[in-house]
């Protein structure tokens, strides 16, 4: 629970102006548009060939965020997702 901690909540209360958390449900992947990176990147390192090793692995992940980050419409639809609306 560490959005919930003293420190933050002071953080927050004094940012009050700048900033809206919005707290999701446990168990609720489909709220949150992390989740749906998350996703996104598993699909695109399982579509490539397997990944028999942690440098494969590591490799794999940093292509597919290199080919994210020229593609600002992609991250765009993770917020765009009806069920995450709210934070857009």
């Amino acid at each position: 629970r560490v959005h919930h901690g003293k420190a933050v909540k002071a953080w927050l209360g004094r940012h009050r102006d700048r900033i809206e958390v919005f707290y999701l449900p446990s168990y609720s992947p489909e709220l949150n548009p992390n989740e749906m990176a998350n996703a996104d990147l598993k699909q695109s390192v399982t579509r490539r060939a397997p990944t028999r090793t942690r440098l494969q692995l590591v490799k794999a992940t940093a292509h597919h965020y290199r080919v994210v980050q020229k593609q600002p419409e992609r991250i765009r639809r993770y917020f765009q997702h009806d069920p995450v609306r709210y934070a857009a």
